[in-house]
């Protein structure tokens, strides 16, 4: 018997394919039209899961699902790769970067970011931190990764605090508080989102 998940995996798959045939808007879409809607998508689940409101969250999960699957869609169109490649793609990556579980022999205690550096396509440490990511998500997952490598080439250097600074010594310096809260288990950026939050609710309620 079909599980209730593959089911609805399938008929996600074939309402996608109508769409493709019949609907004027569905049927024009292309990668870079679908782009911005992606990311528009992103942060609305980001705000799903922030909110804590799981009926929103499951909303926004099966808009991102559909994405993705539309994605594929292109791409088989075009001939370019199944959406069969693309899971198996990721069921690769996820084996080949968890060896202590699949393959212990080829397991010598390396790093989550030592394990991604063996990949061929891998250039250097931050390779795969893209460059339109918000500067304040860059900045700590650009840390994240220094800190899983050895060695002191990899430190991250401290901005200091001074009463007058120029934009450069300002900006080292915020880079530095975003190291420090990382080293103390705090997400910089939704410690600012929390802040943002709470500053929104308290104008408002001056406002009422």
């Amino acid at each position: 018997m079909e599980s209730k998940t593959y089911t609805a995996f399938e008929r996600l798959s074939g309402i996608l394919d109508t769409l493709r045939r019949e609907c004027p808007w569905d049927r024009v879409q292309t990668f870079e039209s679908l782009r911005h809607l992606t990311i528009e998508e992103v942060h609305e689940l980001s705000e799903a899961v922030v909110s804590g409101d799981t009926t929103q969250l499951k909303k926004e999960l099966g808009d991102l699902a559909m994405h993705v699957m539309f994605y594929c869609k292109l791409a088989e169109e075009a001939g370019l790769f199944t959406t069969a490649d693309m899971y198996n793609a990721i069921c690769d990556k996820l084996v080949a970067r968890h060896p202590f579980i699949y393959h212990k022999e080829d397991y010598h205690g390396e790093s989550w970011e030592q394990l991604k550096m063996r990949e061929k396509d891998r250039r250097g440490v931050l390779d795969g931190v893209p460059d339109s990511l918000p500067s304040l998500i860059k900045a700590q997952r650009m840390q994240d990764k220094v800190a899983g490598m050895e060695g002191e080439e990899w430190r991250v250097e401290s901005g200091k605090w001074k009463e007058e600074m120029t934009e450069e010594e300002f900006g080292d310096y915020l880079f530095s508080l975003i190291d420090w809260a990382r080293r103390h288990g705090i997400n910089a950026d939704d410690a600012l989102c929390g802040a943002n939050h709470r500053f929104k609710e308290k104008i408002e309620s001056k406002q009422e």
